[in-house]
């Protein structure tokens, strides 16, 4: 009895000091475990960031489509109203009802308008392909001939005045000035868009979510664009063969 009383001892002894090992064991393994568990958990956080980037890149571009084109509608209000107003001043041809000979610059901006359509066309489809050098520097051209065609509505304003044909006294000369006034004014606009898509082109772009956003914004600012070039040949048909 002695002797297994002693064995019975030394057994309790030994688990007891073997215990804290199992017990160890086991929360290493949980450490392990919720190592592991936390980097599944980061995995797929890193995930739902990415999705969610997604999602926000396309919100951003469907805001961007939504925002132009009630930009548009705007616009289309604003000249259709003012063209109303011409095609009516000009069809009950009052007294002071005066047309002149439209300015070689007027002419000068049809071409340019016509040409940078095409140009700003060349740098969407460059952009489309990921060509972000060619497609920069077609942005480039289009800014400037967007600048251009300002510049040369200042100087069909400048001759006109010099010619002594002013805001006042002829309504064909107000409508005038108005109706290129404000289409000047849409197309800086236009050109401060291009300049935004053209810091954005400026650096690598470093991602296919950063691509699309690009795409995007060249899309949009793409159909303002165009819309105004198809505006400025209305205006130009109205003053120069509707008088």
């Amino acid at each position: 009895m002695e002797i297994g009383t002693i064995d019975s001892i030394t057994d309790s002894r030994e688990i007891r000091r073997r215990r804290p090992n199992l017990t160890t064991g086991f929360g290493s393994g949980s450490g392990r475990g919720g190592s592991n568990g936390g980097g599944g958990n980061g995995g797929g956080g890193g995930d739902d960031n990415s999705g969610n980037d997604q999602r926000t890149d396309l919100g951003s571009s469907s805001k961007a489509k939504v925002l132009t084109t009630f930009l548009l509608v705007v616009v289309l209000m604003t000249f259709g109203g003012l063209s109303a107003a011409y095609v009516v001043t000009a069809t009950n041809k009052a007294i002071e009802w005066r047309p002149f000979d439209l300015p070689i610059q007027v002419w000068i901006s049809t071409f340019i308008i016509i040409v940078s359509s095409f140009v700003y066309r060349r740098a969407e489809k460059a952009l489309d392909v990921g060509d972000q050098q060619t497609g920069r520097k077609w942005l480039v051209a289009t800014a400037v001939f967007g600048a251009s065609f300002i510049s040369s509505q200042l100087l069909a304003w400048i001759e006109l005045s010099q010619r002594g044909l002013y805001f006042s006294g002829n309504p064909y000369a107000g409508f005038f000035y108005i109706l290129t006034g404000v289409h000047a004014l849409h197309v800086l606009g236009g050109v401060i868009a291009l300049g935004a898509i053209i810091l954005h082109s400026w650096q690598p772009i470093p991602s296919e979510a950063a691509w699309e956003r690009v795409r995007s914004l060249a899309q949009s600012v793409g159909w303002y664009w165009h819309f105004m070039g198809g505006v400025w040949l209305v205006l130009f048909v109205l003053l120069g063969f509707w008088q």
